[in-house]
């Protein structure tokens, strides 16, 4: 019986090939850090049923016409606005992600942007290693408190609670606001709910946890960080175009808040003029939020087995459906 031809966007780890050997006929991309260029995906998806990509990768309807026998995406991440789902339903092709294997991964880094934002780690570090640390003083990279802090956090799903549980640890009293309320979030972890202009006013720390999608884009823009405290601190490990980075950018600059700690960018990778990178109150990462070795491999295993339940006629366990 000849097996299902599939791609595969990016070089990953030799076990889940072998894995996807099993089921597939199997075409990868022989890089790992460089992206499949745009004119040689459109080339060999033309015959494959099955293509495992990755938040680089843009899956719209150009490519989805290309590929007239495909019939599943299977993202290795959570988020999935690199692909036009409904293009994909519309053509009857599966979209698959990766949810809760990454979920306290991407919490640990999470709450390790606060503290570094908050203490101004990097800073304190780039300050050490320029020969600026000449002498004591009382205001010398002073920051802000943790312990006892506001917490609001936007999106309380998986990684919101995963979240909480960790500023538990610190005694942090908790704020969010979701599109349901969370009620076992409520019980167990002490979060509250409140609307979105009062978790604004009264956070110390506001985390973006939500999905990306067009009602999300622009979610965090002017008005709502004029609504900030000027010693708040924002925190983006969600997508980028859910903060709006110019507004963001104005704010610091006129102080209208503290600081900012930011794992994604709008337009990825970021590049090195954008005027963000150029703030000592914004601590930059290059979108690292699932970046452990043993979370990236279960990813990377998830989708194969999404993508294996999809071409073999099962219905795979992590279907998107937005």
């Amino acid at each position: 019986m000849t097996k299902p031809k599939i791609l595969i966007t990016r070089k990953i780890h030799s076990q889940v090939v072998d894995f996807l050997n099993e089921y597939c006929e199997v075409e990868m991309w022989s890089e790992e850090q460089t992206v499949m260029p745009r004119e040689t995906l459109l080339k060999k998806v033309t015959d494959i049923e099955g293509l495992y990509c990755f938040i680089s990768d843009t899956i719209d309807a150009e490519l989805l016409d290309a590929a007239p026998q495909l019939k599943v995406v299977s993202n290795m991440a959570v988020g999935y606005n690199n692909i036009d789902v409904k293009a994909c339903q519309a053509r009857h092709i599966t979209v698959t992600n990766t949810p809760g294997v990454l979920t306290d991964t991407t919490a640990d880094l999470t709450f390790a942007l606060l503290m570094a934002t908050s203490r101004r780690l990097l800073e304190a570090s780039d300050y050490l290693r320029k020969g600026k640390w000449q002498s004591w003083y009382p205001t010398q990279l002073t920051g802000q408190d943790i312990s006892g802090a506001t917490l609001g956090i936007f999106g309380m799903g998986r990684i919101g609670e995963a979240l909480a549980k960790r500023a538990n640890g610190f005694d942090m009293k908790i704020l969010y606001h979701n599109r349901h309320r969370n009620e076992q979030a409520e019980k167990t972890l002490g979060a509250m709910y409140v609307s979105k202009e009062e978790l604004l006013q009264e956070a110390d720390f506001v985390c973006l946890l939500m999905p990306y999608s067009e009602e999300t884009r622009n979610f965090i823009a002017k008005e709502e960080l004029q609504l900030m405290k000027p010693s708040a601190i924002l925190i983006n490990t969600a997508r980028g175009g859910i903060v709006n980075e110019e507004d963001l950018y104005d704010a610091l600059i006129q102080k209208q808040i503290w600081a900012a700690g930011l794992d994604v960018f709008e337009k990825e990778p970021v590049r090195l003029n954008h005027p963000l990178l150029r703030l000592p109150n914004v601590v930059t990462l290059p979108h690292i939020g699932s970046a452990s070795i043993a979370t990236r491999l279960n990813m990377a295993k998830l989708a194969a087995e999404n993508l294996v339940d999809a071409v073999t006629g099962k219905t795979p366990k992590h279907v998107v459906r937005p």
